[in-house]
């Protein structure tokens, strides 16, 4: 398979800092952003690449050269005027592989392209995009999908509300068919231009994933992005390296406890609760929510209703910086005698807290290192769940249930209290 870095951009929002080279050349711990793209591809096989190039392109083209660089055949198409982020696609498509790697050139990753391969062509796509939630979803790109990750929609957000942080990365495999169904001329937007096009066709899918894939283009981006490289936490986020997390409960570790909430007007974060999970973003810990969920088995609440729970949840979290890279919920009671009760959902089942199936089944998801992993929460049944999936469980004693019997487990009044002392 083929690569295509979008690397003609004029990175005006960097100009000032640096102007004489483009946003790919950025050096990051003394090696341009362009070179950490082309090593992570290099690892996942792909040794073809196209560099499209505009913009300062002699710094790109002096430093690469023009054929092989370190076992990778490199090659340029030069925009003679800007194409936007699809026009260059249209001039070189019968250069491209059947499918190929589509990616901007403005992005510090670490991926494991062969998994997100495989999930292309396994489901057929003319289309994939890859997504993830990010700290500023309310200025990013937002990908609506359904319960089987086709994508039903792709908006540029233009500022607060409701919304499930699910960001388009600047990655996607795309088959070259949708070349020739698209008619192609001048300055093209992928969106808008390409994609959007072919959305009712069910053939564009999201590929969610919590590996490392942030921009650079921004002053505090880039410090952000620095950080991380120094301290390890790029590379340590490829999905085939174990991972570790952190585990929430919801109701009464991160947004106040009211009873079964089943509208999103109930839900209100905990004081510290986003800063504190913001603090777990910018470790080497992933963030990932379990919880029971009874109302949907009871009648009281719909799939859809908490949908709308967790996309406030998600605005929320990200005013303020924040994500969660995951969540996993139970729909399951096992009592009957409610009223509107679906019978289907009344069952004993594994993933229940105080199981630990969905710690499990999020292990499986992840690569993660259970042993290395934090279960947290405010509820006995958050710390049972834990020691059945093999985690450390955290109490949280100013929650709902306040008081544990089990001995000798780490007990802290609340999740920024616990986030304080971990991760000092």
């Amino acid at each position: 398979m083929k690569a295509v870095i979008m690397a003609g951009g004029f990175g005006k929002r960097l100009a000032g800092f640096y102007s004489d080279r483009p946003k790919p050349m950025v050096e990051i711990c003394g090696k341009p952003v362009l070179e950490y793209q082309i090593e992570n591809l290099r690892h996942s096989g792909i040794t073809d690449i196209i560099i499209v190039v505009h913009h300062m392109k002699e710094s790109i083209i002096n430093y690469f050269g023009d054929g092989s660089y370190f076992g990778v055949k490199i090659s340029y198409y030069e925009e003679k005027t800007p194409l936007g982020t699809a026009g260059a696609l249209f001039r070189i498509k019968e250069q491209l592989s059947e499918n190929f790697l589509l990616i901007n050139g403005d992005l510090i990753f670490s991926v494991d392209f062969g998994r997100m391969i495989d999930f292309h062509i396994k489901n057929k796509a003319l289309a994939t995009l890859f997504v993830h939630p990010n700290s500023h979803p309310y200025d990013s790109e937002l990908v609506v999908c359904d319960e089987n990750n086709i994508v039903t929609d792709w908006f540029k957000c233009d500022g607060y509300g409701n919304y499930k942080n699910r960001v388009n990365a600047g990655i996607h495999i795309l088959s070259r068919e949708i070349l020739y169904l698209t008619h192609g001329e001048g300055k093209l937007n992928l969106r808008a231009d390409v994609i959007e096009p072919i959305i009712s066709t069910g053939r564009v899918y999201a590929y969610s994933s919590a590996e490392y894939v942030k921009d650079m283009g921004t002053a505090d981006r880039l410090r952000h992005v620095t950080a991380d490289v120094e301290n390890n936490i790029v590379s340590a986020r490829r999905a085939d390296k174990k991972q570790k997390v952190i585990f929430l409960d919801r109701d009464g570790t991160i947004n106040k406890y009211k009873g079964y909430i089943t509208s999103p007007k109930q839900l209100e974060l905990i004081n510290g609760a986003a800063d504190a999970i913001r603090k777990i973003n910018r470790s080497g810990y992933l963030a990932i929510i379990i919880t029971n969920q009874p109302s949907i088995a009871m009648g009281r609440m719909s799939y859809a209703v908490l949908d709308e729970i967790h996309a406030k949840l998600d605005s929320l979290l990200g005013e303020n910086g924040a994500y969660i890279d995951a969540l996993y919920f139970c729909p399951h009671h096992p009592d009957k005698g409610f009223t509107g009760e679906k019978t289907e959902l009344k069952i004993k089942c594994d993933c229940r807290k105080p199981s630990g199936g969905m710690i499990r089944k999020a292990a499986e998801d992840y690569n993660i290192d259970l042993s290395k992993s934090f279960m947290v929460g405010d509820s006995e049944k958050d710390v049972l769940a834990g020691l059945d999936a093999g985690c450390t469980p955290v109490f949280l004693t100013g929650g709902c249930d306040g008081s544990t019997d089990i001995p000798n487990i780490r007990k802290y009044k609340n999740l920024a209290d616990f986030i304080k002392d971990e991760l000092k």
